[in-house]
């Protein structure tokens, strides 16, 4: 008989992968921190579904953006809904806010979050289909303070967990009222160069132009130094709104950078548009891009080009493009992944965790089964204890002891089992003596003051 053919084990799909324990030390110190700040100016915790009905992020994202064409994980469900896992969290925080009465809370009302996002995005660096994001969003305000606070959050973030030189690139992309007259000259700028952009962008130039300053083609991004400024299409109250932004940036001291071309990818933005880079990565991809372009290598833009470790901006017309009335708003966001990698990638150390100062070492069915309740009481007591019940021999459960770094450990046999004590050891000294359970609590707080 022919051999059955070997299953393989199955995997990780393309893009998702597991965050182990040390990865998620630094995910939770993220979070801690971001939290923290978030919660002293104000910021309320949500969370939003994973599902969605996709109409959420159909009609603001834009048809044209690459999340809609390319990127959202949609599908039918059993009875017939449209839905898709949540490729950004801003839309479904508005949703939230109409729908939970949100509009009769005192104003502006400002929302924090944790989650994953969900993207079918080409993998690389920094980048996953499942990816996490510290979000902040704060609905019902136009004051460009709000603006400057969303930015100063994320800038805080990332400067209290070890991170210099951090700069945020600044632009404007105007309103409804003066946007228009800034797309006429910069479709006529693309136009003439319409046989040297990409595929993706020809099509774009006719159907959100805008797109065009978003492109990472190389082609692309050669034609952009040279393209009209939307700054100097802002009209009055955008002006105003953008330089009132700056000055309160300039009143925190939080360095930043007119980066004209920024635009975004999500239809939505308006006014303030900004990204979050270290300086020193964005001045060693420019000199790795000098040295491709040199060695002609096709593959260094994808592992030098400076990856933005945050952003976000004003969406002041998306819940009207959502069916809703009229909402000023402003948000912004922190990509973990992205910001773990460069914790690492800088030496930045991830939470930590200070092992337990007590060991319990049992030899022994009924020393187990006495540890087991033991264990509970020390839980209760507040007092961290190490373990390895598993084990049966003195001498292994001793050097776990002493590699972790324990102060005392808990020594239960068969005879301490039987009369109710436990051989408190210090490892320090080398001491130990024998102490009834019903002062064992009571010596080890006073041990590890010691």
């Amino acid at each position: 008989m022919p051999k059955k053919a070997k299953k393989e084990m199955i995997r990780t799909p393309k893009g998702m992968h597991d965050v182990l324990h040390g990865d998620l030390r630094y995910i939770e110190k993220i979070f801690e921190k971001a939290k923290s700040i978030a919660e002293f100016y104000g910021f309320l915790p949500i969370q939003t579904p994973h599902l969605e009905f996709a109409d959420l992020f159909l009609r603001p994202l834009g048809e044209t953006s690459d999340v809609v064409e390319k990127e959202m994980y949609t599908f039918r469900s059993r009875g017939g809904d449209f839905l898709a896992l949540r490729p950004e969290g801003t839309a479904p925080a508005v949703r939230a806010y109409f729908e939970n009465g949100m509009v009769s809370w005192p104003q502006p009302v400002k929302l924090y979050y944790c989650g994953s996002l969900f993207r079918h995005e080409k993998p690389q660096r920094g980048r996953f289909r499942e990816h996490r994001q510290f979000g902040l969003e704060a609905l019902g305000e136009s004051d460009p303070i709000i603006d400057a606070i969303v930015i100063k959050i994320l800038y805080l973030t990332l400067k209290e967990l070890g991170f210099e030189n951090v700069i945020i690139h600044m632009n404007s992309l105007g309103d409804k009222e003066c946007r228009p007259a800034y797309k006429k000259d910069l479709i006529a700028y693309y136009k003439k160069k319409f046989n040297y952009l990409c595929k993706d962008c020809k099509r774009r130039l006719k159907e959100n132009p805008l797109r065009l300053l978003d492109c990472k083609e190389e082609e692309c991004v050669e034609l952009r130094p040279q393209a009209p400024k939307i700054i100097d299409h802002l009209c009055e109250g955008c002006k105003n709104h953008f330089k009132g932004v700056l000055e309160f940036l300039d009143e925190g001291q939080i360095p930043y950078f007119l980066d004209h071309y920024l635009a975004r990818g999500f239809d939505y933005y308006g006014r303030t548009v900004f990204e979050i880079f270290l300086e020193e990565e964005k001045r060693d991809a420019e000199n790795a891009g000098d040295q491709t372009k040199k060695n002609g290598n096709n593959h260094a833009e994808e592992n030098s080009a400076p990856l933005a470790l945050g952003g976000g901006g004003r969406y002041d017309e998306l819940a009207a493009i959502l069916g809703a009335k009229s909402l000023p708003a402003v948000g912004g966001g922190l990509g973990l992944e992205r910001v773990l990698q460069e914790m690492k990638r800088l030496n930045l150390p991830a939470k930590k965790v200070p092992p337990p100062k007590v060991f319990l070492v049992q030899i022994g069915l009924a020393a187990k089964k006495r540890s087991f309740r033991l264990m509970e009481e020390l839980r209760e007591a507040g007092i961290p204890v190490g373990e390895s019940l598993t084990r049966d021999n003195l001498k292994t459960q001793l050097n776990i002891a002493a590699k972790i770094g324990a102060k005392l450990a808990l020594i239960i046999g068969q005879k301490e089992a039987m009369e109710g004590s436990v051989i408190m050891r210090n490892m320090h000294e080398g001491t130990q003596e024998i102490v009834q359970q019903n002062k064992l609590l009571e010596r080890i707080k006073i041990e590890l003051k010691k």
